[in-house]
Order: structure tokens, then C-alpha cells, then sequence
């Protein structure tokens, strides 16, 4: 009868879900934010979809997350437990704020997920293409206004390769960077800039209502959904997607990295995060491995030349 208990409970202990180690998420950024966001998601979602069993989120902020990312790559050297959330913002922050510590100095893990830039107008605009605000740029670059977040941020770069794609040096354009999105709408409502860049969320309502004018968006092909086309249709070459990616621990060993990517693989094919997905209306571009490695160094390289077109950057 003993063991006949013992085996029982044997038996029901292997039953139950092998968790993996429990996760520490950085967020190197205030709570509400866009980073934040996603690390809560991750945590919500791991837990309920028994990936982990204990997810915490920690919130370092500022300079544009090159503070948390500074912190975890000293503190968290070797723990496979630890993860830090970023995106493309935080490739301009560390170049503009010439952080010692960069992504090189963390295990890039994946992109998650993007979002495109939108090139908005009032309705009230003379502009009634994408075409017609390129030319207005190319005749005086100055008197072409936009308005757009942080500088050195992702909109800012995403202006600087339209400027010198058009053939106009990217140190003319006249970028005037808000703080808030809220600021930045209120300018462009109210015709007190030419044109607004930020992520397609920020528009929609305004788009949908009539009070702005969608003229482009900077994905490589139309998305689904929203009415307009991309800058590459207008002849420009340019395609920017703000994305948000996860990374791990530097000092990692191959197997303890390959245990991380098998986690996040798990999450990003779960069901419960393409529910998430499409309820905060996020592009689901997830890119692991060795293309993703390939895409940051791309992504790394070009925004670092465009910032010094900018002059953002020495």
C-alpha cells in the first residue's frame, strides 16, 4: 500500500507542467509605456500559457532605455533567468547618448513585434498625396515642418531617410521633436506644423473621424486594413518599422540560450499572444536567430549613418 501511495504520487508530480526557470523581465522604462506594455504582456502570457510559473516585471528607466539596458548587462551577467524587453528606439538612444554599453553587450534573443510610421496631414492641407509633400520638400526643406516624438527617435530617423532619399540633405529637415503624443496631435490638428510621423495607433481615430489625412505608411507592402499607400509606392525607398525585441543575459551558455529561444518561440506561437496581438493591434514580426542577429546589425548600421546625416551623431 505504501508504495502503491508513492507511486501515486510519483506519478502525479510528472504529470503536472515542467516549468522553466523562473523570468526576471526588464523594462527599461516607466510603467504604461510601449516597452512596458510588452513586458507585461510577455508576463501574463507565459504564466497563463504554463511557459513559466513566476514572471516578474522590474521597471529601470530612462535615456531612452540605455539606463535598464546598462544595469542588466552588469547585473544579470550568466543568469538564464533575466530578460530585458527594447526596440528600435533604444539603437538611436545608445548612439545619441553614447551609452559604453550597447546590444553587443546583451544576447539578442527576437523581434517581436512592429509597428509602421504613418505620414499624416490636417485635413485642412494642401497636401492630398504623399507625392505632393515630397515635392514641397524638395523646393525648400525647410519650410516643410514635422512634427514627430523624441529626437534621434524613430520617427526623427524615419524623416531623415524620406529627406535623403529624396535627394535632400537630411540636415535641413525641419523635425520639431514633442515629448508626448498628445502635444504632438494638438500640432498637427492644428495646422501648426505641415505633417505629423508616428505610429499608425496614434492616428487612427483622427484618420477614421476625417480630421487627418493618411498619405503613407512605411511598411514594405499596404496593410491590411488601412487605407493608404506605402512610401515605396511613391518611388522612395524607404521602409522603418518600429520594433520591440527581447533579449537575454550576456555569458549565456549555447545551451542555456537555447532554452530561452525555446521559450519565446513557445510564447509567440501560443494562442493566448496572438490574442494579445490582435486586441492591442500589434504587427506580429517575429524574427529569431540568426536573421534576427543579421536584421539588428542592419538595423544598427543604417541608424547610425542616417543620425549622422542628421547630425545627431558625431
Amino acid at each position: 500500500m505504501k508504495q502503491f501511495f508513492l507511486a501515486s504520487i510519483l506519478a502525479g508530480a510528472m504529470a503536472l507542467p515542467a516549468f522553466a526557470a523562473d523570468y526576471k523581465i526588464i523594462a527599461p522604462a516607466n510603467p504604461g509605456g510601449g516597452w512596458d506594455q510588452t513586458a507585461r504582456t510577455i508576463q501574463t502570457v507565459m504564466q497563463a500559457e504554463g511557459i513559466s510559473g513566476n514572471v516578474q516585471v522590474v521597471n529601470v528607466p530612462g535615456a531612452g532605455g540605455t539606463i535598464g539596458l546598462a544595469q542588466f548587462a552588469s547585473q544579470d551577467k550568466g543568469n538564464p533567468g533575466s530578460l530585458i524587453v527594447g526596440g528600435y528606439v533604444m539603437v538611436g538612444a545608445i548612439l545619441t547618448n553614447k551609452s559604453p554599453v550597447t546590444l553587443k553587450d546583451v544576447t539578442p534573443i527576437a523581434r517581436l513585434t512592429g509597428e509602421y510610421e504613418a505620414i499624416v496631414v490636417p485635413a485642412s492641407s494642401p497636401f492630398q498625396t504623399f507625392g505632393d509633400l515630397v515635392e514641397a520638400l524638395k523646393k525648400d526643406p525647410g519650410a516643410v515642418s514635422w512634427a514627430g516624438g523624441s529626437a534621434g527617435g524613430t520617427d526623427h530617423i524615419a524623416v531623415g531617410l524620406i529627406a535623403k532619399a529624396a535627394g535632400v540633405d537630411p540636415k535641413k529637415i525641419n523635425y520639431i521633436a514633442y515629448s508626448g503624443g498628445g502635444e504632438a496631435l494638438a500640432a498637427i490638428l492644428g495646422a501648426q506644423v505641415s505633417a505629423g510621423i508616428s505610429g499608425y495607433g496614434e492616428f487612427e481615430s483622427q484618420v477614421k473621424a476625417g480630421t487627418l489625412r493618411l498619405l503613407a505608411v512605411s511598411s514594405e507592402e499596404r496593410l491590411e486594413g488601412i487605407d493608404a499607400p506605402t512610401i515605396k509606392e511613391s518611388g522612395l525607398d524607404v521602409v522603418v518599422q518600429n520594433w520591440r525585441m527581447i533579449a537575454a543575459a550576456p555569458g549565456l551558455s549555447d545551451e542555456q540560450k537555447a532554452a530561452v529561444n525555446a521559450d519565446i518561440e513557445k510564447l509567440v506561437k501560443s494562442a493566448g499572444w496572438q490574442e494579445q496581438l490582435k486586441t492591442k493591434g500589434w504587427q506580429d514580426t517575429y524574427l529569431a536567430g540568426a536573421d534576427f542577429d543579421e536584421q539588428l546589425a542592419k538595423d544598427v548600421s543604417a541608424t547610425e549613418g542616417i543620425l549622422k546625416e542628421i547630425g545627431l551623431v558625431e
